[in-house]
């Protein structure tokens, strides 16, 4: 029988302390699961998900928690699920300001990072859910 886990959640509430909490539940998932050469792309783009979750929240007043959800959509593809019930939807744009500007980046690191990614509203409950998938099909 197979004991390792196929899948993590993770609910915590909108504060950038949070962030490394939701890498290492990755990197976790990853290393259970004998998958190491997909860490470092899933904790960079796990990171820009979150920190852009929470910064939305910020920005829009929201206190309600953040919820992670990751797991195998076979097993090779890891599918990260990052929820938040700020209003609005992010968008992929260029940062305008200068290069060592923060903001601007996640979304866009997250397109050229995933093998496939998107942004649903659909399900129960407000607000929206960023997701992304890596690990290629074999």
């Amino acid at each position: 029988m197979d004991d390792r886990p196929n899948t993590v959640s993770l609910v915590f509430p909108p504060h950038p302390a949070w962030a490394r909490t939701a890498r290492e539940t990755i990197r976790t998932l990853l290393t259970t699961s004998y998958r190491p050469e997909l860490t470092d792309t899933a904790l960079l783009l796990t990171s820009e998900a979150v920190t852009n979750a929470i910064n939305a929240c910020t920005d829009k007043g929201c206190t309600t928690p953040v919820t992670l959800h990751a797991g195998w959509t076979d097993p090779h593809r890891l599918r990260v699920l990052i929820h938040d019930e700020a209003p609005g939807l992010p968008s992929v744009r260029t940062p305008t300001a200068a290069l060592d500007d923060e903001g601007g980046r996640g979304m866009q690191l997250i397109s050229y990072g995933a093998d496939a990614w998107g942004v649903c509203t659909h399900g129960p409950g407000r607000g929206k859910a960023t997701w992304f998938e890596v690990g290629r099909d074999a």
